[in-house]
């Protein structure tokens, strides 16, 4: 028998892979996955496609001139660069804002996270997508950036030549990040827990645990 408890819900993450806030949001859920994990509550983790720029250009844009053109002018992009360094910091990540030079389409990225789901490696894919676009600057709407990346976290190679094929996926996270949208989800990062909407934004850790706690406890007592 294992010792691992079941999982106490499916908690799933609706993100981008460009969005700042929902790496910062993933660096506070796995302070909160490991506090609840040493009370022995466990959950099934995956993550939802969001298109933050569904108009996007396929090959993407000039990040300076996009952000320029979205605030009003290129020292208001960089305060907001700021602010999300801060509170990355805070979360115990780094941003290096002056390496990222594109502003991509991300659908290939989300493919490459759904494809990933079977292998028990999404969450490690998410976080490594993360890096390489904040930390390393990275285009990670480049098909072949992404392969790498893939193979790096341990991708098989058959989850990897979907992948590079081209098409799979590609049906489902457009219709999946159209819903999401449809239903409401107007930002991200947004927790869901056994598909309802438990909240959206980075919040701390120890807040994120403590609204799992009574999600779980909230859709137990509905169940009974």
């Amino acid at each position: 028998m294992s010792d691992t408890p079941a999982p106490a819900g499916r908690l799933e993450i609706v993100s981008d892979a460009i969005c700042p806030w929902c790496w910062i949001g993933k660096a506070h859920l796995d302070r909160a996955l490991a506090i609840l994990a040493e009370e022995g509550m466990v959950f099934e983790i995956g993550w939802l496609p969001y298109q933050l720029n569904p108009d996007m250009p396929a090959g993407g844009v000039d990040r300076a001139t996009y952000r320029a053109e979205k605030f009003g002018s290129v020292e208001r992009g960089a305060e907001l660069d700021a602010q999300v360094a801060d509170a990355g910091r805070v979360a115990g990540i780094t941003f290096r804002h002056d390496l990222v030079q594109r502003t991509p389409n991300t659908v290939e990225a989300h493919r490459l996270i759904r494809l990933s789901h079977p292998t028990g490696l999404q969450h490690a894919v998410v976080d490594r997508l993360f890096r390489a676009y904040f930390q390393e600057g990275q285009d990670v709407g480049d098909t072949a950036v992404l392969a790498a990346l893939g193979t790096e976290v341990g991708l098989p190679e058959e989850t990897i030549a979907a992948f590079t094929a081209g098409e799979a996926a590609r049906d489902e996270v457009m219709a999946e990040s159209l819903g999401l949208a449809r239903a409401g989800i107007s930002g991200v990062p947004s927790f869901l827990m056994d598909r309802h909407l438990l909240f959206s934004g980075a919040m701390p850790g120890e807040r994120m645990a403590d609204g799992f706690r009574q999600a779980v406890a909230i859709l137990r007592s509905r169940a009974a």
